[in-house]
């Protein structure tokens, strides 16, 4: 029994030696800390009476250019379009509105672009041996957009040579670029311009807006479908603007607002084939997906497009749209290489003081202190990193959708194929 106790208090208590254990608090995750960019208000059409109109151009030349811009009513305007078309979509389903609701001129813009994809198929791409680059046949189908482009706009109401001979410039240059035959999410962008230049007109007007995004844009982005898989289109750039879709990026902000307070639809759902299947056609965002999955040539997200499938786990579809917005203004407005290339006329004007296209010569040619040089690329001298590729005319990158294609044929028609270890 002593021996017993001896031993006893020959062990050492180490109740007070070892450290108590506590639950690990949770890291706190850093939200982004970037403001939310504000939606100016929409200024009301400008009265057109003596109105000089203007043939766009590029303005945008050098870097002091672009921050002119920036603080120019200009970029408010695009700012104010854009936003409010999203914001006019909220909790709305495409299947929101129906053929009756849409004014005469939104009927004619989707008349347009019925006739616009009547020419796709009255062009098609020859036989290009299996290349995965643009087909040049695409050439053929612009020169026929650009023909018929006077009559579209006279059915619009307009009878002025010069107000269509500005607003033209902008849809003819939504189908893609005719030297590179690429298409990117500044050839998008210039179809809302377009449409601006309508609500500049008076043609079309804010209860329009709705009926704009879910039915016209909605149709625009079904025959940007057909252009790109008839003619192989190159995605725009050596990486894309976005990272998020080779060609688009208006449909993930027009659609994160329509799925704004979905009761059961959450950004999570992007990874559920059914949900994207059975709502795909009601929803951009969704339905936008469901297209990009289709033009891959290996099975998820995570591999084919890292960052929709990071932006998934997002809370819910206000912090998205939110970044989305934020996206717009940070990496197209305010990035070089896609401003760039953007068009003024009368109706979204340049800043005073811009650079004009003609005197592009005169612009620092070679190096310059500010990191930027002056290259000339498929006729006309433009902006670009020293130490970049340029986002505009990059390494030439090949048609996912032919890439797709040729993948699917070489498998006898098999669905995408799955990495073997996901």
């Amino acid at each position: 029994m002593a021996e017993t106790q001896l031993q006893a208090r020959a062990i050492p208590n180490l109740r007070d030696k070892i450290p108590k254990l506590e639950p690990r608090r949770r890291r706190q995750v850093s939200g982004n800390t970037m403001p939310l960019p504000d939606t100016p208000s929409l200024p009301p059409p400008p009265n057109l009476s003596t109105w000089t109109y203007q043939t766009p151009t590029r303005r945008i030349l050098t870097p002091a250019d672009h921050d002119m811009f920036l603080s120019s009513p200009s970029h408010n305007l695009i700012i104010a379009f854009v936003f409010g078309l999203a914001d006019s979509v909220v909790d709305a389903p495409i299947s929101a509105v129906k053929e009756e609701d849409c004014s005469p001129p939104v009927n004619t813009i989707i008349q347009i672009l019925d006739e616009a994809e009547a020419l796709v198929q009255a062009t098609p791409p020859d036989d290009a041996g299996g290349s995965r680059f643009g087909n040049k046949v695409f050439r053929d189908f612009l020169d026929k957009v650009k023909a018929a482009s006077h009559s579209w706009h006279q059915k619009l109401g307009l009878d002025s040579a010069d107000a269509i001979s500005e607003v033209e410039r902008y849809l003819n240059e939504s189908f893609g670029n005719r030297t590179r035959i690429d298409y990117g999410s500044g050839h998008e962008l210039n179809f809302v311009i377009w449409l601006l230049c309508l609500y500049q007109l008076g043609i079309v007007s804010k209860p329009d807006f709705k009926p704009l995004v879910l039915r016209v844009f909605v149709r625009y982005l079904s025959l940007m479908r057909a252009i790109q898989s008839t003619y192989y289109l190159e995605p725009a750039g050596s990486h894309g603007v976005w990272g998020l879709d080779d060609y688009q990026f208006l449909p993930f902000l027009f659609g994160a607002s329509q799925l704004l307070h979905h009761p059961f639809i959450t950004p999570l759902a992007i990874h559920q084939q059914l949900t994207i299947e059975e709502f795909g056609h009601d929803f951009m965002y969704l339905g936008q997906v469901d297209f990009v999955n289709s033009t891959k040539t290996v099975k998820g997200l995570r591999w084919h497009s890292p960052m929709l499938d990071d932006i998934s786990s997002a809370k819910n579809w206000t912090k998205i749209e939110g970044g989305m917005k934020r996206m717009f203004v940070a990496e197209v407005l305010r990035k070089l290489p896609v401003m760039q290339h953007f068009l003024f006329g009368s109706l979204v004007p340049a800043a005073e003081g811009m650079g004009v296209e003609g005197e592009a010569g005169d612009v620092h040619d070679g190096d310059a202190e500010d990191g930027t040089v002056v290259v000339e690329h498929d006729g006309f001298k433009h902006v670009h990193q020293v130490n970049s590729w340029g986002d505009c005319c990059g390494i030439k990158v090949p048609s996912a959708i032919a890439a797709a294609q040729a993948a699917k044929k070489s498998r006898g028609g098999e669905g995408l194929r799955r990495i073997p270890f996901d």
